[in-house]
């Protein structure tokens, strides 16, 4: 049997991946899916594809979290990113409980990168996307007079959704 590429193999991954957004916020009345419902979703493709699946973090200065997920074959890697900010002004959390919540937000959009999950807008989401639509602000009317390279699109992407 020819061995396949890392690349085909994570396709093949990407174009079968599902995990379903399972948990409500009670509060924004709308499901969402976390970092662990995405790993847990993933374990069936690893001994399937004989891969592994790893994330890093690494702290930036001035709050902000870049977190990195990795596929590997035990040859080859590739890597996804997302680069996200504490809410330091987050009330009801104490500070490791804001870091703890940004890392976690990290980890599931930087899966989301990799394994390319969609991003089916939740009522929140296209609440805010209306209104700021409305004042004429839009990603992509920035998007277009701007060069972003991924890290920074993801990072805005994700301040305009919060």
């Amino acid at each position: 049997m020819k061995e396949i590429s890392l690349n085909h193999k994570l396709a093949q991954i990407q174009t079968k991946f599902k995990s379903k957004k399972s948990r409500f916020n009670k509060f924004g009345k709308y499901y969402y899916r976390s970092a662990e419902d995405i790993q847990e979703a993933l374990k069936p493709f690893l001994l399937e594809y004989d891969v592994t699946v790893k994330l890093k973090e690494k702290y930036l200065g001035n709050n902000i979290i870049k977190s990195t997920a990795i596929i590997s074959d035990g040859i080859q890697k590739i890597k996804a990113s997302a680069i996200v900010g504490v809410e330091i002004e987050q009330k009801g959390q104490l500070m490791p409980q804001r870091f703890g919540a940004t890392s976690s937000f990290g980890k599931k959009y930087a899966l989301g990168n990799l394994f390319l999950i969609d991003d089916t807008e939740d009522a929140d989401t296209i609440n805010k996307r209306v209104k700021l639509e409305k004042n004429g602000l839009s990603f992509d009317t920035v998007k277009d007079k701007f060069y972003f390279d991924n890290d920074v699109e993801n990072f805005l992407k994700q301040k305009i959704n919060e």
